[in-house]
């Protein structure tokens, strides 16, 4: 059976940037890998897209952020330059756990609004736990 796993995020830019005017470098190294940190230029808008992008996967792996970092959650660039979701740590266990092994990701910013959209898919298989299916069947109810 396949099963799929969406999250979305949306963040106010001018806000984000006053968060990160405030906290400085910590925040940044807090939040983001160096290759994300590299990638977005100090520009805010990209940052703030990135942001979207781990609280849109924390979504979809129905944890929040409190239950997985914000460092195992990496939002990678492709060799066409297109995004890509990568995970470590107890966000990549909970994915497993979930039975996904693949994710899509869109990030879209102004110099206004940031956004992302995730969607994280595999297979359930037999070996599937129980305790999967319930977290699943809570997370819908939720929804």
């Amino acid at each position: 059976m396949i099963t799929l796993r969406i999250g979305f995020d949306l963040v106010d830019v001018p806000r984000f940037r006053a968060f990160l005017t405030r906290r400085g470098g910590r925040a940044l190294t807090r939040l983001f890998t160096p290759h994300e940190r590299a990638v977005a230029q100090g520009r805010a808008e990209r940052l703030a897209a990135r942001f979207a992008a781990k609280e849109a996967v924390a979504k979809a792996l129905g944890t929040g952020l409190g239950a997985v970092g914000w460092l195992e959650i990496e939002v990678r660039t492709g060799p066409h330059g297109a995004p890509q979701v990568h995970l470590s740590g107890r966000a990549a266990a909970r994915a497993r756990a979930l039975g996904l092994f693949a994710w899509s990701i869109s990030l879209t910013h102004t110099d206004q609004c940031a956004g992302a959209v995730v969607i994280g898919w595999g297979l359930v298989t037999s070996n599937t736990t129980t305790e999967t299916f319930a977290s699943i069947s809570r997370d819908l109810d939720h929804d």
